[in-house]
């Protein structure tokens, strides 16, 4: 493998997603079995791909919420929600990406999707926690 596209991958992935997360996840995956895949993530995905200057981190993270909206990836699209935010992508932003993602798609993932960025959102401090739902209308 590729020493200086596994550093410049693990430097893009730490501004992107968190040095917290990545170091966790070096650390729980990277015994015998775990480490080739976290090298490969690193070294393919963030220092090959992630490192082109033809698309911009926020261009990048916009297809990646639609991306993986439409594979249904819960954990993955929450986790680049907040790498989202991390390239300058805001809570407006990410709501119009998954609105344009939701005419493809389809409403169930629209609405998982809307769920799952509010609750990073919400979380991150962007949003406010949503108030909690009054009791059901009844039908008219």
């Amino acid at each position: 493998m590729d020493d200086e596209r596994y550093r410049k991958g693990l430097q893009v992935r730490r501004e992107v997603l968190g040095a917290d997360y990545v170091d966790r996840q070096l650390a729980t995956g990277g015994d015998a079995f775990g480490e080739p895949m976290q090298r490969l993530a690193t070294e393919f995905c963030w220092g090959t791909v992630w490192t082109r200057p033809q698309l911009t981190r926020r261009e990048r993270s916009l297809m990646n919420l639609a991306l993986l909206m439409a594979l249904g990836r819960g954990a993955e699209f929450r986790l680049h929600v907040r790498g989202a935010l991390a390239n300058g992508l805001t809570a407006e932003d990410i709501r119009e990406a998954i609105l344009h993602a939701t005419v493809y798609l389809g409403m169930p993932a629209g609405v998982e999707a809307t769920r799952q960025a509010r609750e990073v959102l919400e979380a991150e401090g962007v949003l406010p926690p949503a108030s909690a739902p009054g009791p059901a209308q009844p039908a008219r």
